[in-house]
């Protein structure tokens, strides 16, 4: 059971503690996902190193860290959440009780979150009905870089105008970023998309396009769920069926089969928060697979 190896791994970890200290030489910040080390090293440079807990192929959603990665978390000057996500929802206020001088900072704060999900068709909620995925965004993307740079300053204000700098080339990055996705994405005709984990919500909103959801409130869907969802895509000229690594394909490969859509094979926690994001804009534009 989940809760009885938080409970067995916390023990391990006192005795990790007991035995080690905060890391003498350089300066470290852990983050959740991998985009979050995207942001933060554009920012931070060579001033900070930036460990992420979650690696690439498992879902933030459910992963359980290992004692090492607790224990480098207690050696860092400063921890970077992202929000809502489930990873956090079950493991931060253990973090926090186990590092109690551990400076946390919310890189979500600020964002104007999605709480209504049935609005985008994908039935998804999280803790508080939030949606968390705010990385998969332009807007998003600009509210943790605010808030990264805001952390880094607080924990080395001696070099805020390093962090100032790279913080504004990020910012322009961004930007070239959302120019060329809506390049791509303004001509389109059909603007649905199908996707099993709802984590294009705010990509979505931002760019006019309807995300319709397999997964159904966290579950797999119903026989009955299944063959509506074939019904909306078909009504809405829907031509892309996106798959992720960490969730189950068989029912996307499903509803490509019952209406003709492609496949494409997308990560929306990709370091990469760039390309990855424009890797989606084109598969949608054009029909580019992996």
């Amino acid at each position: 059971m989940r809760s009885t190896g938080i409970y067995i791994l916390l023990a391990v970890l006192s005795l990790f503690t007991a035995c080690t200290g905060k890391q003498a030489e350089g300066k470290t910040v852990t983050v959740t996902i991998e985009p979050q080390r995207f942001f933060a090293e554009k920012i931070a440079g060579d001033k900070f190193a930036i460990h992420c807990v979650v690696p690439s192929g498992q879902s933030p959603e459910t992963y359980d860290p290992t004692p090492k990665q607790m224990v480098q978390i207690g050696q860092s000057d400063a921890y970077l959440q992202i929000g809502y996500i489930g990873f956090e929802q079950v493991w931060m206020q253990k973090i926090r009780e186990n590092n109690p001088d551990l400076q946390i900072f919310d890189t979500s704060e600020g964002m104007q979150f999605e709480h209504n999900p049935d609005h985008h068709h994908d039935h998804h909620l999280h803790a508080g009905g939030v949606d968390p995925h705010i990385w998969s965004s332009i807007e998003g993307a600009k509210v943790i870089a605010r808030n990264t740079l805001d952390a880094l300053t607080q924990l080395d204000k001696e070099n805020t105008e390093y962090y100032r700098k790279n913080y504004n080339d990020l910012l322009a990055e961004i930007d070239r970023t959302e120019t060329e996705i809506k390049h791509l994405l303004d001509p389109l005709a059909d603007r649905t998309f199908i996707i099993y984990h709802p984590a294009l919500t705010y990509f979505a909103e931002e760019f006019g396009l309807v995300q319709l959801c397999i997964e159904m409130d966290g579950k797999e869907p119903s026989p009955a769920q299944l063959e509506q969802l074939v019904t909306t895509a078909k009504e809405h000229h829907t031509k892309v069926v996106f798959i992720q690594q960490e969730f189950d394909q068989k029912n996307a490969e499903l509803i490509a089969k019952e209406t003709g859509c492609r496949l494409v094979r997308i990560n929306p926690l990709d370091y990469h928060w760039n390309t990855e994001l424009i890797h989606i804009a084109k598969a949608l534009a054009d029909g580019e697979t992996d």
